[in-house]
């Protein structure tokens, strides 16, 4: 299998049966131009509505390219970012779908939409969409119960709502606060992972954010992930704004437990698995 880092949580995944695209938001490098020449089935994944998930320019490939299957999370349907018809298979945490190349299971997440486990050709992938332990840094400072009040924590996740717009950096511009309890998320998130474990106890394949706009403890989340399930290759995403190097901290804990990581340096890059 090659994979290619395309931006932000964008990857695209070949497999010697079929092409896997996820996220895919922007394309600095051109990486779907080639995509498309190529003569396999392509599956693409869009894991909920956030501007930096989801484009409704997925659709035009159909121009070019004939044999696409679009799983789109159920919440784009719901905030009206595409129409039924526009998706092949829509789903929401707990579904699946199957041919005869792949297998694919929607999870939960921590913020809109799902996280993805596809299994193809032997290998079983996970991406996590917008899955993670976002309100990490403020754990050490709240009792059970409290709140968290502050415009910037919408800045660190994707945009929530059409009141937020993503710059092609990922940096976000909120229009109004959130309050958020930083213990309960953090139960949310333990609890999801709980119920990954319940369909996997591993993958040959994560990826995962590791978002430096989080603050201290921005690893947090991809730490509790790789001490709960087996992993073949942990890859970073989410860290546009950030940098790449932010990502790369998260190597010293993979490192700890022996699993492979990908340390992305640009935009287009590839790696064999």
């Amino acid at each position: 299998m090659t994979l290619t880092y395309i931006f932000h949580s964008g990857f695209m995944l070949e497999t010697d049966q079929s092409i896997l695209v996820f996220d895919y938001w922007l394309d600095p490098s051109g990486v779907i131009g080639g995509v498309l020449k190529k003569d396999k089935p392509l599956y693409v994944f869009s894991s909920h509505f956030h501007e930096d998930h989801f484009t409704r320019a997925i659709f035009e490939w159909r121009k070019r390219k004939s044999d696409i299957t679009y799983f789109l999370s159920k919440d784009i349907l719901r905030h009206r970012r595409a129409n039924k018809e526009d998706a092949d298979v829509w789903l929401a945490k707990g579904g699946s779908w199957t041919d005869d190349r792949i297998s694919v299971k929607a999870l939960g997440s921590t913020d809109s939409g799902v996280s993805w486990i596809v299994k193809t050709e032997g290998k079983r992938i996970f991406h996590a969409g917008d899955l993670n332990n976002w309100y990490a840094r403020f754990l050490p400072d709240v009792m059970p119960g409290e709140t968290i009040y502050s415009e910037e924590l919408t800045e660190q996740r994707g945009p929530s709502s059409s009141h937020e717009r993503p710059s092609r950096d990922g940096s976000r511009q909120s229009q109004f606060e959130e309050e958020i309890d930083p213990i309960a998320h953090e139960k949310q998130y333990l609890g999801e992972l709980k119920d990954i474990r319940k369909v996997a106890d591993g993958f040959d394949l994560v990826m995962f954010p590791i978002d430096g706009r989080i603050g201290n403890g921005y690893t947090l989340g991809g730490r509790q992930f790789i001490e709960r399930f087996k992993v073949g290759m942990f890859v970073p995403m989410h860290f546009v704004a950030s940098g790449f190097e932010s990502a790369w901290r998260m190597k010293e804990y993979t490192d700890e437990k022996g699993i492979p990581f990908w340390e992305i340096t640009k935009e287009g890059e590839t790696i064999e698995l």
